[in-house]
This record gives C-alpha cells, structure tokens and sequence, in this order.
C-alpha cells in the first residue's frame, strides 16, 4: 500500500477514535447534557474554527485552566494543553509515538489520489515522523551539519543575502516584509543548506504552500485535485534534484552530505528515505522560519518598547528571538499516537489514541512562565519554550532558524529604526493545524531618517551573535533608582522602577536580579511586596572583605542614576502548600525572607520568622518586619544576649517546614539538626561553600536520555559546554553553582556535588545536578535531557 492510500485509512474519523466504536471515549458518567462525560467545551472544540485560527493559545485557556487534557470528537484527537504535559508527551517517543506526524488531517478524495499516484507519489517516513530505533541511527548519522560550529559556516552568507534585500527596498519607504523579504531569504537560506541549486522561488513557494495544506489543512474536494498536483509536482522536483546529486555528490550541502554518508551506511540512509527527506527538507527548513520570523516582526513592532530597546542594545536581540517563538511561534502544535495504554496528567489514554499536542499553548502556561500573556523580551526562562518541540524530537535546524532570525532583527533595526506597521491593517494566516505565520505585513518608514543617509559607517557595522540559544545573563533591562535608603549599618536598600516606564515585571518570595552597576554583576534578592508593582527594591549589605562589588554600589549608586538589571528569576521558591512555617534568616538573608513573611500573611498562613543579627544597629527592614509581622517576628541581637537558639527553635516546631537563608554555618547547623527529615528545609546560601579549583576533574560520559545522545564531559569542561557543543538547548545564569538555573535530573548514577543549590536531602537522594560545575563520581550519568 502506498503512503498516501495507507494516509487516508488511518486518518477516517472512526479509526480515529481509537476502537471507541464511534462513540465517546472517555469512559462513563457523570455525564454532560451530550451524553458524554466531555464538557461542552470539549465536545465543540474544532482547531479549524475561527478562535484557534486566530489565536492558538488564547482558544485553549480555558483548557489549560480546567481540562489540560480533552478528547475533541470534531477532530479525533485528544488535545493536550499545559506545558508539563506537552513536554512529557515531547519526552517520551515510545509510548506517545510520531508515526502520525506528518498523517492528513482531511482524508484526500480517490480523484486526488490518483493525481498523487500519476506522479508517483511515495513519502515514506522522515526525521519528523520515525520510530525508533530507526529514527536515532539516522539523526546520529545526519547531525553534524546541525551542530553550532558547522551551522558558523552559513552565518556571513545569511547576512550578505538579508542586506542585499534590505538595498531593494531600503530608499522605497514601505514594503510586505514577507513578500519582500521574509518568506525568500529563508528558502534562499534553506537550499543553500541542503544544496538545492536555487530554482524559481514562486514555484518552491507554490509547493510549499500546497504541502502545508495537504497535510494540516482542510481543503475543500474541489480544492483537493490543486493541491495534489502542486504535491506530486514537489515530489517530482525533489527526486530530480536529488539525482542531480547523485551524480556529483562531493558539494557542501547537507543532502550531499547525507548522500556520502548512504555509502558508509546504506541500511540507514536509504534511497526512499533521502527522497522523502529532500522534499520534507526543503519545506521544514523554510517555511517555519519564514513565518517565525514574520510572527517576530509583527509581535516587536506592536511593542515598540521591545523594539526601541533591540535598536538601542542589540546584545537584547537573541532574547528577544525566543520570546517571539515563545509568545507567537510558527510551530503550533504537533501530533502523536499511543502505543499502549497510558496516562497524562489524571487522564487515561487508551492504545491508538491520536494526540495532538499544542506547544504554542504550553508556551503560555502560567505554571511554568509567570505573566505568561506579557510580551517580555527580558523574560529569564523564555528559552523554555516548546517551540522547536523537546527531546529525540526536537528540531534539528532550531540553531539556524535561530541565526537567521537574529540577523534579521540586527540588520533591519540597525539600518530602518524608525520602522512601523501599517495602521489597521488585517492579518490572514493560511488555515491549517500546526503552522502559523501571516501571509503578509505591510511596514513603512520615512527614507530621509534612515541611518545610513547621514552615517554610511552604519553600513560597516554588525553585532556577533554565538550560536545556538541564548544564556540566561543576557536580557538586562535599564532600571531608574528611585529611592537610596540607609536603615541599617552597612546596609543600603535601593528600590528600582523601569527607565523606560514599561510595567515592572511579576516575581513571587524568593526571587532574585542580577545588578549591573559599572563592571560589577551581583545577585541581591528582592524584599519589597510581590503585590508591589510600582518598583523592585534590594538590601545590600556592604562586605568590606569581598570582591569589590557591594562597596561600590555603596558609594556609587544614587537616585536618579541608571542601572542594569537582569531577572527576576526564582529559584528559592516558597511552597504555598503546607500549614506551618519556621521562617530562618541571619544578616543579610532577610532580604528573602522578608517576602516570603509578607506573603504568609496576605494567604492568612501560620507562621513565625526568626531573625538572627550582631545588633539591632544591623538589622535591616527591623522597623518594617516589627510593624508589619508583630507578634510572630523575633529578633535575636548577638550584641543585647538574644542569641539564636537554633536546637530549641527546631525541636519545638517540629512540624514547620523551614526556610532559611543565611552564611554556611548557619545553613549546616540546621542542616545537620534536621538530618532525620531533610525535606523540611528549604535554604538559600550565599556562596558555594568551598569553591575553588579542582585538580580531580575526570572526564566522564553522559547519556541525554530525552535527546537518545551520549557525550563525553572531559577534563576541565562542564557538561554545560559539553551539551551546549552538540546543540543541546540548557539554560544557566551564572555559572558558578550559585542560581540553580542548568539544573538536569539524574535518573542514574553518582553525581559529585559541587553547587551551593542543592539540600543536603537533594544531595543523597543524587536526583538532580548543577550542569554548570557538578561532575560525575560514577564513570557515567544519565540525565533526562
């Protein structure tokens, strides 16, 4: 049977239904007023429809909210909405497998068929839609073109080629970005890739446009027969490309490349694969960067802050990037079938059940990005997102759409600043499941202000970009100081308000910035109210022992000067779950504390904070904490013999759960205290207890489950590096074992602890690792990753 006959049984409405008979799937009463025990919502749900169309995300909030996981009997599928749960699904390709990835959504017409058959038709399986093992041996066999320094090779002819159409339009004063620019110079980028000699552009889009439809779009029968032809032409042009090649396959494109490799390895990478994979190439290689980079244009030029500040800071363009595939990105959702019976979330699955998993709702989940809907080109875990999907799986050209998008942004705001959007224009998408960028957007600008008329070194100039995903340091944002306030010895609270007067972004207790004051980058953690939107406000304590950088902020900063700053991000969260709390802090580790007291109190939750200090001369926000917590603050002053009695304190509220932040010692003599029950304690330290250089740094291998590859860590490199070498998408902040951002699970092995993160009940249970300076006691780990 061929691939398209086989395409058109599966994809039947009733086989759809996975041997439900039809019927409703998902089990007994208590039922709706349909008779199903889907609500209504469920029961209407069609991805075809005006609201998804229009706005993926915002028509499934209501899903995220109360039915994450819903069978949507219009389509067939069961739709999977929060991030946790599109991500496991992403994680684990052998009980959720691809196989129908690339299936039709709308069953073609026998008359379409046998348009397809009469060109001889035949996509087999591809990247995109393999099972395993098949899939791992052919990706490992391909990926070397992929990798960051490979990818390095493209970026000087991405940027020749982007300028080179800023020049036809820069003197005209208006442009369809896509038309003119957008949707040519991905396709230019992608057969150069692939090495495709470049054909005539309108018939490569006329292709792409029709295989987009073919496969997740819903053409009407009288539409079907177009479609099929301009399909089975795509096949046809593919197959004579690729036997071009064949004949001369020593170029540098990436099918040759694979075609050299068919030689060393003909049981991997066979005939009718590298078929299906030059047509499946040519189109994921283009068309999801063309409408990224269009979804980016219109998102940064509806925000024009967002766009003042990549003109003004360029370094905030790779930020910016992945909050646009974050916030609006070109792949929407993916789909996928169970092989066996299984569960996501509290909702059973069963055996052949089709899922269609929605990335661009997981990336608006307000459990895993705070102030999801905000448009935040400074958001620290926007890399997050699923976008380019998730392990085995996850997008193998991510790194060059990543680069072309960049070069995008810095050419365009470099030479057009004054860019805008046509006012009250409409947007049109081309109605489909899975992929989603406008079909045009129309900017103007005033020639006589460009640049380059009156500084022709503008010209000359380019920001460097390294490749691959951004490191959570970049982002910083201008910031006024509105307040210095000195309420304690040695102690100076500052409190910050956008120099921009954009809103403040949201944070919860616990969180921490990064202050940028001359050459000096600091971690202080936020003590205002969360609730507290007018301004962010940090207590410094000055070390006259340390680096430097506490003393000159000290003597430095004043109001009305402008700093940097970097986050919020949390990674000493508060737990809002339990009854009692024993809050713990010594000298400067109010700062935290402080918050979560605060917001103990506005949940009416039972609680009592001890606050350890020299003297009361020392004790920062005393007045505050006395005032706004009487009755449940002690201060324990060394100086008037209040000494803190930890043992007592622990011993007598044995059922508190414990947050404490403070020096090393005082964190280990809790530690040690609550040896039998490590899980109360959650603690913030203020450095990595012991840090210095190593001289017993091993290599050691690491096995990425998620992403089914193996690396070697070697001596003196960080599995950070290692990963991030290969392409490998993880966050980190610091890099010094302080933030907890490259946090990894371990599902095996011994990890050689060396952060200042971790508890000491995380540390034996040996879960979980900094990526960025932890290693292996073990010769070899494997990580979920």
């Amino acid at each position: 049977m061929r691939w398209f006959e086989w395409e058109n049984v599966v994809s039947d409405p009733d086989r759809q239904r996975a041997g439900q008979g039809g019927g409703c799937p998902v089990g007994a009463p208590p039922a709706s007023p349909r008779g199903c025990p889907a609500s209504d919502r469920a029961m209407d749900f069609d991805m075809f429809d005006g609201p998804y169309q229009l706005d993926p995300a915002e028509a499934l909030r209501w899903s995220r909210q109360q039915e994450p996981v819903f069978f949507a009997p219009k389509l067939g599928y069961w739709v999977v909405s929060r991030y946790e749960h599109v991500k496991a699904v992403f994680r684990d390709n052998i009980t959720f497998s691809p196989a129908v990835a690339l299936e039709k959504m709308t069953p073609t017409s026998d008359a379409a068929n046998a348009v397809l058959a009469r060109y001889g038709y035949a996509m087999n399986r591809t990247l995109v839609n393999e099972d395993e093992p098949a899939h791992m041996a052919r990706r490992r066999a391909l990926m070397q073109s992929f990798e960051p320094a490979e990818l390095a090779h493209h970026e000087a002819m991405v940027r020749r080629l982007t300028r080179s159409y800023i020049d036809r339009l820069i003197d005209r004063g208006e442009a369809d970005l896509v038309d003119d620019m957008l949707w040519e110079i991905p396709l230019t980028v992608a057969l150069h890739f692939l090495g495709v000699p470049e054909e005539d552009m309108s018939r490569l889009r006329e292709y792409s446009i029709a295989h987009t439809v073919n496969t997740w779009g819903r053409p009407r029968p009288e539409e079907q027969l177009a479609v099929a032809e301009a399909v089975g032409k795509f096949w046809q042009f593919a197959g004579d490309v690729l036997d071009r090649m064949r004949a001369d396959p020593e170029g540098p494109g990436w099918m040759q490349y694979a075609i050299r490799q068919q030689r060393e390895l003909p049981e991997v990478v066979t005939d009718s694969y590298l078929h299906s994979m030059m047509m499946a190439g040519i189109v994921a290689a283009h068309e999801t960067t063309a409408h990224a980079a269009a979804n980016a244009f219109r998102l940064m030029l509806e925000h024009r802050g967002a766009w003042d500040a990549i003109c003004a800071d360029p370094s905030l363009i790779p930020n910016a990037v992945e909050e646009c595939l974050r916030h609006a990105g070109s792949v929407v959702a993916w789909r996928r079938i169970a092989t066996v019976d299984a569960r996501i979330g509290e909702v059973d699955i069963p055996a052949g059940a089709r899922l269609l998993i929605v990335s661009s709702s997981a990336n608006h989940d307000e459990r895993h990005f705070d102030d999801p809907d905000r448009f935040d080109i400074h958001r620290h875990n926007t890399t997050d997102h699923l976008t380019f999907g998730y392990g085995s799986h996850q997008c193998m050209g991510k790194n060059l759409a990543r680069m072309e998008m960049r070069i995008f942004f810095e050419e365009i705001s470099r030479r057009i600043p004054h860019v805008e959007l046509v006012p009250d224009q409409s947007f049109t998408y081309l109605p489909n499941t899975s992929f989603r960028g406008p079909d045009h957007l129309l900017v103007r600008w005033d020639p006589a202000r460009n640049p380059e008329r009156h500084d022709r070194s503008v010209l000359d100039r380019h920001a460097d970009f390294p490749i691959g995903a951004p490191t959570a340091n970049v982002g910083a944002r201008d910031m006024r100081v509105t307040a210095v306030d000195h309420d304690a010895d040695d102690i100076v609270t500052i409190t910050l308000e956008d120099a921009r007067g954009h809103p403040l972004p949201a944070w919860t207790p616990g969180a921490h910035i990064d202050l940028m004051v001359g050459d000096y980058v600091r971690k202080y953690s936020l003590c205002g109210r969360p609730s507290d939107r007018s301004g962010l406000q940090v207590s410094i304590l000055r070390d006259r022992n340390g680096r430097g950088g506490s003393d000159h902020i000290h003597e430095a900063v004043h109001v009305g000067m402008t700093v940097r700053m970097r986050g919020p991000r949390n990674h000493f969260r508060l737990d809002e779950g339990f009854d009692r709390y024993l809050l713990i802090a010594a000298g400067i580790g109010i700062t935290p504390i402080l918050a979560m007291a605060d917001r103990l109190k506005e949940i009416g939750k039972d609680y009592v904070l001890h606050y350890a200090v020299r003297s009361r001369a020392a004790a920062g926000h005393l007045a505050r904490l006395m005032r706004d917590h009487a009755g449940r603050a002690v201060l324990h002053a060394k100086a008037d013999g209040q000494r803190l009695d930890l043992e007592r304190i622990v011993r007598d509220d044995a059922d508190a759960r414990i947050y404490a932040c403070g020096p090393e010692r005082l964190l280990a003599a809790i530690e040690a205290l609550v040896a039998d029950r490590p899980d109360r304690l959650h603690a913030e330290r203020f450095a990595v207890a012991g840090k210095g250089e190593r001289t017993d740094d091993r290599p050691f291998e690491v096995e990425l489950r998620d992403s089914e590859l193996a690396i070697e860590v070697k001596a003196g490199q960080s599995l950070l590096e290692a990963a991030r070498a290969i392409g490998i998408d993880l966050p980190s902040d610091c890099e010094e074992g302080l933030c907890g951002t490259c946090e990894v699970e371990i599902l095996s092995g011994e990890p050689d602890h060396r952060d200042a993160v971790l508890t000491a009940a995380e540390r034996a249970a040996g879960r979980r690792m900094m990526a960025c300076c932890s290693r292996a006691r073990s010769g070899k780990l494997v990580i979920a990753l």
